[in-house]
């Protein structure tokens, strides 16, 4: 794990619970020696505060997906930052967690987020297919029209459950439980990530014709 974080308490708190937990762990003070350690020794997963010196942790998070989409990265925000969190979300972010912080929570969104890194959410040797949209969860691909998306590992995991309910209004209390394995959290994070998802599956992502809004419910994959 790599823990960037520059308050030396939390951070110490965050690598403590780590290494109790089975868990190696690098803690780095800033966002440039998170880009450097990330670019020389790909860790497992980022534990990322979005407050850091040098670098901001949004703008690291948006240069490490420009390269690796499949790297996990968890972020540390403020309590009450909600803008902060949807802009985390949005640049690329697969889940977080608010300060002050449970580190057993911290934990497990932490395994959670590693278990579905290891091990897809949908049974291998799958290929899914609706309309134009494929999904090999073998290969761990994406096509759609035959060209490669670019997806996160929580973006294909969100776009494989939609491709295996095909028709069906999914609410985002039931993608929260199936998705991202949790029985409550904030749903902007649903949201959040639908909105990134249909940036890269859609003709027109602000009119969307493929993964529409069921209104009052949640949201529906059309099936030709």
């Amino acid at each position: 794990m790599l823990v960037v974080e520059d308050d030396e308490t939390i951070a110490d708190v965050v690598v403590s619970y780590l290494h109790r937990t089975g868990h190696r762990a690098k803690h780095v003070s800033d966002g440039q020696a998170g880009l450097d350690a990330i670019a020389s020794d790909t860790p497992d997963l980022v534990v990322l505060d979005l407050m850091i010196p040098r670098v901001e942790g949004l703008e690291v998070c948006r240069e490490v997906r420009r390269t690796n989409t499949d790297l996990p990265i968890l972020m540390l925000t403020a309590l009450g930052e909600s803008e902060d969190r949807i802009a985390g979300l949005e640049v690329g972010a697969d889940d977080y967690v608010t300060k002050p912080f449970s580190p057993r929570e911290l934990i497990l969104r932490i395994d959670a987020l590693l278990r579905r890194s290891a091990h897809p959410m949908v049974p291998g040797g799958q290929v899914l297919s609706v309309g134009p949209i494929t999904v090999d969860v073998a290969a761990h691909t994406a096509t759609r029209g035959g060209t490669e998306l670019a997806l996160t590992s929580r973006e294909f995991d969100l776009l494989a459950h939609f491709l295996r309910h095909p028709g069906e209004a999914l609410s985002r209390d039931r993608l929260m439980r199936d998705v991202w394995g949790w029985n409550f959290g904030d749903q902007s994070t649903v949201t959040v990530h639908v909105r990134r998802l249909r940036e890269k599956i859609e003709d027109d992502p602000t009119d969307p014709a493929l993964l529409t809004t069921v209104w009052g419910v949640g949201y529906r994959l059309e099936s030709p």
